[in-house]
């Protein structure tokens, strides 16, 4: 899983039947400091994500697992909202 922040929905006036109903959204992937990585990606919200929130997103094959035993086209899918990042020091022992 990745992280990544909600920037944007997305509008789409033709699609697959089989998302009808799943909302689209605009992903913004970011790093292990939580700065921007990458360019933005559209995903599939399959908890009811909005538009500022931090987010765990996944891509591939897994994608599609959440909307089971719907087979929807996708590569990525939002499957968590993110509460709090903990980016503490690392303790080596």
């Amino acid at each position: 899983m990745l992280l990544g922040r909600v920037i944007g929905t997305v509008v789409a006036t033709i699609k697959n039947p089989s998302l009808d109903g799943i909302t689209m959204l605009v992903v913004q992937p970011l790093g292990r400091n939580g700065a921007d990585k990458g360019r933005p990606i559209v995903a599939l919200d399959s908890v009811g994500a909005g538009t500022g929130e931090t987010v765990y997103w996944c891509r591939g094959r897994e994608a599609s697992f959440p909307f089971l035993p719907v087979e929807v086209p996708t590569e990525a899918t939002i499957v968590g909202i993110v509460d709090e990042v903990n980016l503490s020091k690392r303790l080596n022992i």
